[in-house]
């Protein structure tokens, strides 16, 4: 598993609820490629519950919706916006729980429409929530001029 390097880490005004490091309330969210997928490791707070003792769905979407894009990052080395995103909230998730597993993939391409898929998984590697997004992918130079992206590497690419 290769850690990716996050490509605006530095950048003025970078404050992405999902992966910006120096965003006080977001996610903080790392991300690593392994073979075809790209994972992210969570740890869940008290501060994001829904009900008691229980992460927030929309905390849940959010860390799947913020997976896809790093999937889009990393294989297509380009950006874009999420089209259309369904979640399905198998599991409850505990804020108690040592950590999550956020793992997801393309399972197809059709011009700019990306489909991806993404999964949740508890400490138990039990399935949780899963969700099909579809991403809107912009070309390389518009991925520069639009979203500062000059492209994503993992650290043994230095």
């Amino acid at each position: 598993m290769k850690k990716i390097i996050n490509p605006w880490e530095g950048l003025e005004g970078y404050m992405c609820f999902g992966c910006a490091p120096e965003n006080p309330q977001g996610l903080h969210m790392e991300f690593y490629e392994e073979d075809d997928d790209i994972v992210a490791f969570w740890e869940p707070e008290s501060h994001y519950q829904g009900w008691l003792d229980t992460l927030h769905g929309g905390i849940q979407t959010t860390m799947m919706d913020e997976l896809a894009g790093w999937v889009v990052l990393r294989k297509l080395q380009t950006s874009g916006v999420t089209s259309r995103l369904d979640a399905r909230f198998l599991k409850s998730i505990s804020t108690r729980e040592p950590r999550l597993m956020v793992r997801g993939r393309i399972k197809e391409q059709k011009r700019n429409a990306i489909f991806i898929e993404t999964e949740i998984y508890n400490s138990q590697n039990e399935l949780c929530s899963r969700a099909d997004i579809v991403y809107f992918v912009v070309t390389k130079e518009q991925a520069t001029e639009k979203f500062h992206f000059a492209g994503c590497k993992t650290e043994d690419e230095k």
